[in-house]
């Protein structure tokens, strides 16, 4: 019993060290999720509801037919649902900078029978987007990713259409988590207006407009 105790508390320590270390590092360069660690990304986490998959859509206040922009998608753990709630009229633009991630993203969106999304390989903040008409885009826990945030919240910003918004989500047992004060300062320097905040400090969701109205 002492023994599974102890080796219970050597994988704990060993796990916060990782964890500090990473997040050290991700401050000094970009270190996005590997794609081995796609299983784990593509589980919501169970400490806070705010991550969850099912609430960062809800939010979205989506509408069949839409255009979604979901940068940094990753292995598609909120791409699936989106493309389901905008229905085949609709379209997901699926971004992210790994060809694992979108390999991923692309088997699970065949299983699913997901026609309605386009995966594109690009380093927003580096590459142009040449998206100019999407009523939403996403950034779940990946802001902190990009080395050059300012640069992609303008490329966000062109992307999407006059009144549609932008949603960031953030959590701190993510490495790369970036508190709301320094996001909304870099969301209103690339022409954002807080729309929505959901969630609290160390969870949040924040919900970024482009001013105009979406016709």
């Amino acid at each position: 019993m002492i023994t599974l105790l102890w080796i219970a508390l050597v994988a704990i320590a060993l796990g916060a060290a990782a964890f500090i270390g990473w997040r050290y590092a991700s401050r000094r360069q970009s270190l996005p999720c590997p794609t081995w660690l796609g299983w784990l990304v593509e589980m919501d986490n169970p400490l806070t509801a705010t991550n969850r998959a099912a609430t960062i859509v809800d939010q979205l206040e989506l509408r069949r037919g839409m255009r979604v922009l979901d940068v940094g998608c990753g292995p598609g753990r909120v791409t699936l649902p989106v493309a389901r709630k905008l229905g085949p009229d609709g379209e997901v633009i699926a971004v992210d900078v790994q060809t694992g991630m979108l390999a991923r993203a692309k088997e699970r969106a065949a299983a699913a029978n997901l026609k309605n999304i386009r995966f594109v390989q690009r380093a927003v903040g580096v590459d142009s987007l040449d998206i100019h008409d999407a009523d939403r885009a996403l950034l779940v826990t990946v802001l902190g990713e990009i080395p050059d945030r300012e640069s992609a919240l303008r490329a966000i910003f062109a992307a999407l259409k006059p009144g549609g918004f932008l949603s960031i989500t953030e959590i701190v047992f993510d490495p790369h988590y970036q508190r709301r004060s320094v996001v909304t300062q870099l969301a209103l320097a690339a022409g954002f207006q807080v729309r929505a905040f959901f969630g609290n400090r160390l969870a949040y969701t924040l919900h970024l407009s482009k001013p105009g109205v979406n016709r």
